[in-house]
């Protein structure tokens, strides 16, 4: 919340044989303070205007750029660089956004997953970042590859087209499933395969749900890079840095831990 505190102006003196009322009319919103004057002098009148912000910001009292007007889950004004001045980029910046957190989400998961089961023997498996170059018997590495092109390269083409032409993608006949491919809106698809539990059968009236959903994907993106630093200058999963640091917590630190890499 702004506050904004000022001068107001100078009230006439009063006269010793009249009692001023009425003088000032306060207007809404301002709070008005007097100081009683004695004839042959000014009153001076403080203003004390408290204006409201209509929206919460990223930077607290930092006014937001027009075209973040509020609208778009998760919006707070955060555009330092003015990638969404063009509306049309903007929405795809929103689908490249939501795509990216979701994908966040995940490895984040899957990482802390997998990390835990090495790392208490359950499961003998490489740390996350060696996950990549190991071998399967059930088939090649260029196989496995080829196969998640066609498949990543199925779903993001249909993505795309949802996007450009909106409820798309649920017409034509697909092997029977058409249907579970059916948007809700763009960004958001729905169905009995893409949201089985049904909770935003609505997506008109699911606003709580986009922005928690935004917000734990930010923050996934975040972890995402957390871990990315981590691996790169500890050599190990995060799980294994976890345990470093709860055996030591006041000295197995991030700045120790940057302080000893360098050295």
């Amino acid at each position: 919340m702004a506050l904004v505190v000022g001068r107001g102006f100078l009230v006439q003196p009063c006269s010793s044989s009249f009692i001023c009322k009425n003088v000032y009319k306060p207007l809404s919103g301002v709070t008005n303070t007097f100081w009683p004057t004695r004839p042959g002098t000014t009153r001076c009148l403080t203003q004390t205007m408290v204006r409201a912000q209509l929206r919460p910001t990223w930077l607290p009292g930092l006014d937001p750029p027009p075209y973040l007007d509020g609208s778009l889950p998760g919006d707070f004004g955060f555009d330092p660089l003015g990638l969404g001045e063009d509306s049309e980029s903007l929405k795809w910046y929103v689908q490249a956004e939501l795509v990216h957190a979701r994908f966040a989400m995940l490895g984040v998961a899957g990482i802390l997953l997998t990390d835990l089961l090495r790392v208490t023997g359950i499961s003998n498996i490489p740390v996350w970042y060696e996950a990549g170059a190991a071998k399967f018997e059930f088939a090649n590495t260029e196989t496995l590859f080829i196969v998640q092109l066609i498949l990543m390269g199925f779903a993001e083409t249909k993505r795309y087209m949802d996007f450009v032409s909106p409820g798309s993608q649920a017409e034509g006949p697909f092997f029977g499933i058409e249907a579970a491919f059916e948007g809700l809106e763009p960004g958001y698809p729905g169905g009995p395969l893409l949201n089985p539990l049904g909770l935003a059968k609505d997506i008109t009236k699911s606003r709580d749900w986009k922005l928690k959903e935004i917000k734990n994907g930010r923050l996934a993106m975040v972890a995402m890079l957390g871990i990315f630093v981590q691996a790169s200058v500890t050599h190990v999963g995060p799980i294994d840095n976890l345990v470093e640091h709860l055996s030591n917590p006041w000295h197995k630190i991030i700045v120790q831990t940057l302080a000893n890499s360098g050295s």
